[in-house]
């Protein structure tokens, strides 16, 4: 990670002194910090890490969960049992943001009718910054302090409180770090309110709001994850309107057009999803079948367009290979597929090179594992006898 001379750097170089934000109610970067409950967390976590190997100059706004998420456990009897640990900071990758003055970055973020403090923390994921906020902090009520207490905790109050300051008090963390970057990455619905955040920033600079919204449209972009329609989250209207009643006068507009914003044609609610929709120019699901899917779930955003010109498209996700590869079973690619392989991962040409391995060498290595997976289960068993 020493050197500056990685794959961005060589093929953008316009792109040098920016950055582009990505916002993810979730990170999966390492067991020992548990602010992730399943794939679009390890999707978060995975993107930080091969931001890093390649040199792209992602910068990741999260929450500091201290509860993380809930740990299964089976009972004796066989019922599922749901258990909330509080994270022992002092011995977890995380460190706290100080300002340059040298005390701790501590913002009040407006939300409703009052203000909220939040703290930033840190947590380096090799060439990555991650930033995440904790609303645990003196000064705030009890209520308050637990907004970032558990990862997709409490009711729909909670799980708003949640989103409107992981996407608007994201952005103005990364403000109040000097931070400015070109491109906005939402991950999922979560964080749609930074597309309105970035728009408010351009209207009180003196644009006018469809022009802000176009400039905010040209650098945003948004993945969509979930293929059913409740997963996704809606909000009532009546509830937006408690939290946004003041805020929307600062778009320059009135209660109607603002939901507006959020709305499926003929349907009320504030839609989180249809939020980044509307908003990004850019737009995709995380294959290729859910590309299809997507587009049809979300045809009556664009009535007249036909389904397979919708402007959402797709990537195939992956994952981060160091991370998910056997360490013995990477050795054994060193020695097979030539040691250079991590980074020719995207090489169809190294992987026809697998046939290169005798099958009793792949074999034992893949008995190996199982015989660690299977003691490491049985110590987990007797652990929790």
């Amino acid at each position: 990670m020493t050197t500056d001379q990685t794959w961005f750097a060589k093929s953008h170089p316009e792109m040098k002194g920016k950055s582009i934000g990505y916002f993810s109610a979730e990170f999966g970067v390492h067991n020992s910090l548990k602010i992730y409950s399943g794939g679009l967390g390890i999707l978060a976590g995975d993107h930080c890490k091969s931001a890093s190997d390649l040199g792209v100059p992602l910068v990741g706004v999260g929450f500091m969960y201290p509860e993380g998420y809930v740990v299964q456990k089976i009972s004796s009897d066989g019922w599922q049992q749901n258990v909330y640990e509080t994270v022992n900071w002092n011995v977890s990758p995380v460190r706290p943001v100080f300002g340059p003055t040298g005390g701790r970055v501590l913002l009040d973020i407006p939300l409703g009718r009052g203000t909220v403090k939040v703290a930033v923390w840190k947590v380096q994921v090799g060439r990555v910054p991650l930033y995440l906020m904790d609303t645990n902090v003196d000064g705030n009520s009890p209520q308050d302090r637990e907004i970032s207490g558990r990862l997709y905790g409490g009711d729909r109050t909670m799980r708003l409180r949640q989103e409107i300051l992981l996407g608007i008090g994201g952005v103005r963390v990364l403000r109040a770090l000097g931070m400015h970057p070109a491109v906005f990455h939402a991950n999922e619905g979560h964080s749609s309110f930074l597309f309105l955040e970035l728009a408010r920033e351009k209207v009180a600079g003196g644009s006018s709001l469809d022009d802000a919204l176009r400039q905010v449209g040209e650098n945003a972009v948004f993945t969509t994850h979930t293929p059913v329609e409740a997963g996704h989250d809606v909000f009532a209207e009546e509830m937006i309107a408690e939290y946004f009643s003041s805020y929307w006068p600062q778009l320059g507009v009135d209660r109607e057009r603002f939901m507006e914003f959020a709305r499926v044609p003929g349907h009320s609610g504030w839609n989180m999803t249809v939020l980044s929709l509307k908003i990004a120019q850019r737009r995709n699901a995380v294959s290729r079948r859910h590309g299809q899917v997507s587009r049809q779930m979300w045809k009556a955003l664009w009535p007249s367009t036909p389904e397979n010109e919708i402007p959402i498209g797709h990537v195939t996700n992956g994952v981060h290979l160091p991370t998910w590869v056997n360490q013995e079973l990477g050795s054994l690619y060193d020695r097979y597929l030539g040691a250079d392989w991590r980074e020719r991962q995207d090489d169809p040409k190294i992987w026809e090179k697998v046939t290169a391995i005798p099958d009793e060498v792949l074999w034992l290595q893949h008995n190996r594992n199982k015989s660690a997976l299977l003691q490491m289960m049985r110590a987990r068993a007797a652990r929790a006898g």
